[in-house]
């Protein structure tokens, strides 16, 4: 499992909702997820990431209330359709517990 950095660690996510290591956040490496918990959601914008125009909202900690990455609500180029409704969770935002590799 993935949890935040929070004094009282809070679980976000595990191993089996985990579509994609490869994606990039504002501060490095992160992972694309078809499901999270324990977060919540921020205002939707449009923002532009590297392949193009999305309408995200940034998604927070529900514990410490830190920013985890975000969710993806809309893309308007037709081969990013796959990530609406999945979410961004930036790997510096988390700690790795029970052999997450």
């Amino acid at each position: 499992s993935l949890v935040c950095h929070a004094p009282a660690p809070t679980l976000h996510l595990c191993r089996i909702d985990l579509l994609s290591q490869s994606f990039q956040g504002r501060h490095g490496r992160a992972y694309l997820f078809g499901e999270v918990v324990n977060v919540f959601a921020g205002h939707k914008e449009n923002r532009m990431l590297i392949t193009g125009m999305h309408t995200v909202c940034d998604i927070f900690c529900k514990c410490c209330e830190s920013t985890l990455g975000w969710k993806y609500e809309e893309a308007f180029e037709p081969n990013q359709k796959y990530k609406e409704g999945k979410f961004i969770i930036e790997k510096a935002s988390l700690t790795k517990e029970n052999g997450w590799n």
